[in-house]
């Protein structure tokens, strides 16, 4: 809660510096949109704090003249996320092992939408709670970051396409291919709709098998196609490759519970809006683990161990008490 005090200095910033709404007001929509552009909160936030600062570099009279401080702050985020993607594929060609979007705990909001234009066919727009998932995100950082942008900002934030050309630089009608192109990637990935309560049984049912060591329930809970991949970013111990294959996937689960410590603890969690694990020891979160379901069984499996993708799981979204250390 926002002290007396506090509040006065909030309304003496305004006062001082107008502007200072526009930012405010806009700054969920903004992380809204870069973490889904760029798949990691670390990112996101820079992209944000270079949009702030490009506003707080034009003059009180280049400020004034916007007509609207939001567009002009999404545009602006736009590019500097599509400048992002770009030169993340070459960091990424050093990154050690398997590169993960960063799992959200349940409770992260940046949920603002603004409508500003055609969305399309409604039945394949993309919801924005869908658009955090992370077989979504996963299928997204397939696509080159001018599809991404061009999608995300017209299929989930519902920007015309003449919006997203002045972000991509391309013509309207290239944009709205941009986008077809991205939608058909989305539509052949896409699993069939699985009710929460089921997603939710069938990860129950897979923690108690692993829990319990029972590879057979273990290999029945698995589809047979079944992969699953870890992302260590060489700053924690994981599989290094994507293991292919229920009945090897359920042998590795099998191998890292035999050297499982009794003190860590596995726990149900929401991760990006769907049902999963998180693994914590100590009061320390080490490992988040999200699923694809389909027809009763896991086809995916993503496991974070990164710790510097791990920072937003503080003790009060887990229900434990984090350790000092």
């Amino acid at each position: 809660m926002t002290t007396p005090a506090g509040q006065g200095r909030e309304r003496g910033a305004r006062e001082a510096d107008p502007g200072l709404d526009a930012i405010l007001s806009e700054r969920r929509q903004l992380m809204s949109v870069a973490y889904r552009l760029l798949g990691s909160v670390a990112e996101a936030e820079d992209a944000v704090q270079e949009t702030c600062a490009r506003w707080y570099a034009l003059s009180p009279e280049q400020r004034e003249a916007i007509a609207s401080p939001g567009a002009w702050l999404t545009t602006v985020a736009g590019r500097v996320c599509l400048n992002v993607l770009s030169s993340a594929r070459v960091r990424r060609e050093t990154y050690v092992g398997e590169w993960i979007p960063e799992p959200l705990p349940d409770g992260t909001e940046w949920t603002t939408a603004r409508s500003g234009g055609a969305c399309g066919d409604p039945a394949d727009r993309v919801t924005l709670d869908e658009s955090v998932h992370l077989a979504f995100l996963v299928v997204l950082d397939s696509m080159t970051p001018a599809e991404r942008v061009a999608f995300v900002l017209h299929d989930v934030f519902c920007l015309s396409f003449a919006e997203v050309a002045g972000i991509v630089g391309r013509t309207p009608a290239a944009c709205r291919q941009l986008a077809s192109s991205a939608r058909r990637r989305v539509r052949a990935a896409r699993p069939s709709a699985v009710p929460a309560a089921e997603r939710a049984g069938v990860v129950r049912e897979f923690r108690r098998a692993w829990e319990t060591q029972d590879i057979d329930a273990l290999i029945g809970l698995l589809d047979p196609g079944a992969v699953a991949t870890a992302d260590g970013g060489g700053r924690a111990v994981t599989f290094p490759h994507p293991i292919e294959g229920g009945e090897r996937i359920a042998g590795a689960l099998l191998e890292i519970a035999r050297h499982r410590s009794g003190d860590l603890a596995l726990l149900e969690r929401t991760v990006s809006g769907q049902p999963g694990l998180v693994a914590v020891r100590d009061g320390v979160v080490v490992s988040v683990f999200a699923f694809d379901v389909a027809d009763g069984r896991i086809t995916r499996i993503w496991v974070m161990r990164n710790p510097e993708k791990l920072s937003r799981w503080t003790a009060d979204r887990t229900g434990v008490t984090r350790s000092s250390t």
